[in-house]
C-alpha cells in the first residue's frame, strides 16, 4: 500500500502532532473538531485533559471511518491549568509564574478504533511530565512574546521552539511536552490495529 494513504484520522489541527505521528510512520488525514475546552468547576487537570482527548476522538469518529486520535495538553503550575494566552499580559503572567520553577505538563491521548473493526471503542492514557524552567527576565518574556511563538501555546511557550533555551530540565516524555507522547501513543495505536511504518518497504536477506 502507498505511503500516501492515510491510516489514522487526527482530530486536531496541530502541526506538531501531525509531525510527531509522521516521525513514527503514521500518515494521517486531518479532521479538526470544535469542542468546548473550558475546564469544569473543580475539575482536576488530569481529568480535564482526559475528557477533552476523549471528546475530540469521539467527535472525530463521526467524521472518519479510520481509527481516530484525539489529544489534549495542559500546563499546570500550583494546581492551576494554564491554557493558551489571550493577550501579551496574559502570557507575561503565565511565564512569570513558570520562571525559575518546576511545573507539570499533562498530555492525554485517546484512540477510537476504525469502523471496520466493529464496535468503535475508545482507549486512552494520560502522561505527566515534570519541566523545570530557568529564571527568565521580564525583557526576555516581552521579547519572546513578540516572536509570535507563544500566542497559540498552552502555558505560553513551545519547548520545541525558541523557548527551548528556557528549559533546564525535563523528567518524563519530551514528545509529550511537545504535544504527543510517542511511546504511549504507539501502544494505543497498536491495540487499535494501526500499524506503524505502514507501507514502508522492508527487505530481508
Amino acid at each position: 500500500m502507498s505511503n500516501d494513504v492515510a491510516i489514522l484520522c487526527l482530530a486536531s489541527a496541530s502541526p506538531r502532532r501531525r509531525e510527531l505521528l509522521a516521525s513514527i510512520g503514521v500518515k494521517v488525514e486531518v479532521r479538526p473538531v470544535d469542542i468546548d475546552e473550558t475546564p469544569l468547576p473543580g475539575e482536576a487537570a488530569e481529568t480535564y485533559v482526559a475528557r477533552l482527548a476523549r471528546a475530540k476522538a469521539l467527535a472525530g469518529s463521526m467524521l472518519s471511518e479510520l481509527a481516530v486520535l484525539g489529544s489534549d495538553t495542559a500546563v499546570v503550575c500550583d494546581g492551576v491549568i494554564l491554557g493558551k494566552p489571550e493577550s501579551e499580559q496574559d502570557a507575561f503572567a503565565m511565564l512569570r509564574m513558570l520562571s525559575g520553577r518546576r511545573h507539570q505538563v499533562l498530555t492525554a491521548v485517546a484512540v477510537v478504533g476504525a469502523a471496520e473493526r466493529g464496535e468503535r471503542d475508545v482507549i486512552e492514557t494520560v502522561v505527566v511530565s515534570e519541566v523545570e524552567m530557568r529564571r527568565i527576565s521580564d525583557d526576555e518574556i516581552h521579547a519572546y512574546w513578540h516572536t509570535g511563538e507563544p500566542q497559540d501555546k498552552a502555558g505560553s511557550y513551545a519547548i520545541q521552539g525558541l523557548a527551548s533555551v528556557f528549559i533546564s530540565r525535563i523528567e518524563g516524555s519530551h514528545s509529550a511536552v511537545v504535544g504527543l507522547p510517542l511511546f504511549e501513543t504507539a501502544e494505543l495505536l497498536g491495540r487499535q490495529g494501526v500499524v506503524l511504518w505502514h507501507g514502508s518497504a522492508v527487505t530481508s536477506k
